[in-house]
């Protein structure tokens, strides 16, 4: 069964990419910012559809959203294969993006276009780009070629340098409740969003959070409607999915909010000089690689035994 692959959320900022791409006014050098997990990649994706399917048998659906997995140049895109488009990435042995990707990325830029098209370079997570890497990136993007476009991918809760961010012309996406709502619903097909214990929604969750978090619960056979934030906390310090699980290590952070925002204004025990300590403590592990085992064996100790 052919599956579309569709955007919920950013339309009229994507119809506005459109426009400005049609009437040759897209600025060269963009840097899409956002909260983590809203959907920019997939943004890119449609974009990049939209204008290279044109001539392909399924070409992209503007008005639905829509690509159609079976069209040409959505293949060529997920295998990082298309003539006009080349994409930079962390490789998930790595733990920067290379300054070697980057010669790359100038060998791409220097090479003719295919069929006289423009040519997109898209970098993504500007969190990976180490001083070195950044520097060799600023002097390719400070003359690019006429027919080449940049866009730099950038979660907008981490910095960036401000030398690259100036020779950028910035384009923030947002979600609202309504449409995190609509992309949860959409990714299994069925009315979860409202099923979620409420422990877990809020101003803080992203579609994608929200859609990794079932998937988790759904693997570990955990009852999404029921389990509340304390016993997810137990769970995953008894089980030690900090360090077996990549979802929850990338996510501590949002968990140990969570449970924060449920309890600092409902509970004596529980007050802003402990939030103020934990938080303090582990952006220190986290910023030194530290032990995180004893960090969980004093918040469990402190926190969740009565």
């Amino acid at each position: 069964m052919n599956k579309k692959i569709k955007m919920i959320g950013h339309n009229n900022n994507f119809l506005k990419f459109i426009d400005l791409y049609q009437n040759n006014q897209l600025p060269n050098k963009i840097l899409l910012s956002g909260k983590k997990g809203i959907g920019k990649n997939l943004f890119v994706k449609h974009l990049m559809n939209c204008i290279f399917s044109k001539e392909d048998t399924y070409s992209y659906n503007i008005k639905e959203f829509e690509i159609n997995n079976l069209n040409k140049s959505n293949f060529l895109y997920e295998n990082n294969t298309h003539p006009n488009i080349f994409k930079i990435f962390k490789k998930k042995d790595k733990k920067f993006i290379e300054i070697a990707q980057i010669r790359e990325l100038l060998k791409f830029q220097n090479h003719s276009s295919f069929n006289s098209k423009n040519k997109f370079i898209i970098i993504d997570n500007t969190d990976y780009l180490n001083l070195n890497s950044t520097n060799a990136l600023l002097k390719s993007i400070e003359e690019p070629n006429h027919n080449t476009f940049f866009i730099i991918i950038n979660n907008s809760e981490n910095s960036i340098l401000d030398t690259l961010r100036s020779r950028c012309i910035e384009f923030k996406l947002s979600l609202n409740y309504k449409d995190v709502k609509s992309i949860v619903n959409y990714k299994f097909d069925d009315d979860i969003y409202n099923h979620i214990n409420k422990d877990f929604i809020n101003v803080y969750n992203s579609p994608s959070f929200l859609i990794s978090l079932i998937i988790f619960f759904k693997d570990n056979d955990i009852d999404f409607q029921n389990i509340s934030i304390e016993y997810f906390m137990y769970y995953i310090i008894k089980n030690k999915s900090y360090i077996n699980n990549e979802f929850i290590f990338d996510n501590l952070g949002l968990f140990i909010e969570l449970f924060f925002y449920k309890h600092i204004n409902i509970s004596k025990k529980i007050t802003f000089k402990f939030k103020s300590y934990f938080y303090l403590k582990f952006s220190m592990i986290k910023k030194y690689n530290l032990d995180l085992e004893s960090f969980f064996i004093e918040f469990e100790e402190k926190l969740l035994s009565e």
